[in-house]
Formats: structure tokens, sequence, C-alpha cells
């Protein structure tokens, strides 16, 4: 990995694997949001993503590998940069100079990570279990009851809700300083910018109404 020693290539090869995260995380809302509107749907989309070969055994792993590499290449460039700042500031108020989500970004990813590992606990490995260890016959209208069940509880459903919400603080600065990192700089460059910021809103907070609607309608 000598290609990574670089402070611009590791800035790059984050901005490249948060993108990727970004792109699975839109996809990801568009499946669960038809649990709000279609639970058949959902069902049929959650088998087809359970047991497509290419989705298990290609896009999966490399998923998991993505969702790695970016937090450990955030940790890394985080501890250098407080490395680099050898001369402390005698007066420095952040506030003033950048947003609280800029400056947190490490705390956030941390929560965010935090949730991962919850979510696997919730969804992945029970999966794993179902499907590979006790052999449960295909059943493929299981999944959104498996989903509400999940939600049954208001701890667990607030927990997901407070993720999501600091995932919306991590995408605003993120997502938007990924395309800079690349060197993206034009006359679209504005329009992008707003995009990022939608985005970072849009999704997060969709995904807590989808969080909340299903622990209304139990």
């Amino acid at each position: 990995m000598a290609i990574l020693t670089s402070s611009i290539a590791r800035k790059v090869a984050m901005a490249l694997s948060g993108l990727f995260l970004v792109i699975f995380l839109a996809q990801h809302f568009i499946i669960n949001l038809t649990s709000v509107i279609d639970p058949e749907t959902f069902n049929s989309l959650s088998h087809f993503m359970g047991h497509n070969f290419f989705v298990q055994f290609l896009a999966q792993p490399l998923l998991i590998f993505g969702v790695i590499f970016h937090f450990i290449m955030g940790f890394v460039l985080e501890i250098r940069n407080r490395g680099a700042r050898s001369i402390k500031y005698q007066s420095f108020k952040g506030n003033e100079n950048s947003t609280w989500a800029s400056r947190n970004m490490i705390i956030s990813g941390a929560v965010i990570l935090a949730f991962l590992g919850l979510h696997f606990y919730d969804f992945w490995f029970p999966e794993i279990v179902h499907k590979y260890i006790e052999s449960h016959p295909i059943d493929e209208t299981r999944y959104y009851t498996e989903l509400l069940q999940k939600f049954e509880s208001p701890i667990r459903t607030a927990l997901y809700s407070l993720s999501f919400v600091l995932l919306a603080l991590h995408l605003w600065h993120g997502f938007s300083s990924s395309f800079q990192s690349m060197g993206w700089n034009n006359k679209y460059s504005k329009a992008l910018q707003g995009f990022t910021k939608f985005y970072a809103i849009f999704i997060p907070l969709g995904f807590v109404f989808i969080a909340i609607y299903l622990h209304l309608n139990q």
C-alpha cells in the first residue's frame, strides 16, 4: 500500500471510498423505503439481495471492505493531522472558522461505526445464521415481519434515529469535501455542493422516518 503514503493519495482514497458508501446508502434507503410503501415489494427485493450470487459473494464483501477501509483511513488522517499541528494556537475559535460537523468528523464517524456494529448484529449476522448455519427453508415473505420486530423496542428505534442524525452531520461535511479532495472545481461545483447538502439531510432523515414509522405500526 505504498501508494497511500502521501497525504494527497490518502485523501483521494478516503474520498473514493466515501463516495462508494454514499452510493450504497442510497440503494439501501430505496429498498428500505419499500417497507413503508409496499411490504410485498420489500420482501421481494430483500429476498433477491439475500440470494443473488453477485450481491452475496462479490458486492457484499466489497462493501464490508469499503466500510472498514473508509473508517480506518479516516482515523489515520485524523491522527496525522493532529500530529502535524506542532504549534498550538493561543486562541482558536473553531465555530468561527468551521462547522461542528467538519471539526468532529472523527466523533460522528466513531458513532456511525458503532451503529454499523449494531446493524450487523441486528440484521447481517441473523441472516447468515438463518441461511448457512441453521439452514432454514427459503421463505420469501419473512423479511418484513423480521424488520418490524427489530423496531419494536422504543430504545432501539431511538438509537437508530440518533445514529442517522449523526450520519447526516457526517455527510454534511464529508460528502461535499470528497469532491474537493479529488480536485473537482468547475462551473458545476456550486450545484454539486447543493446536491450533497440535500442528500446529507434527505437520506438520513428518510431512514429516521422509516424507523419511527415501523415502530408505530407494530
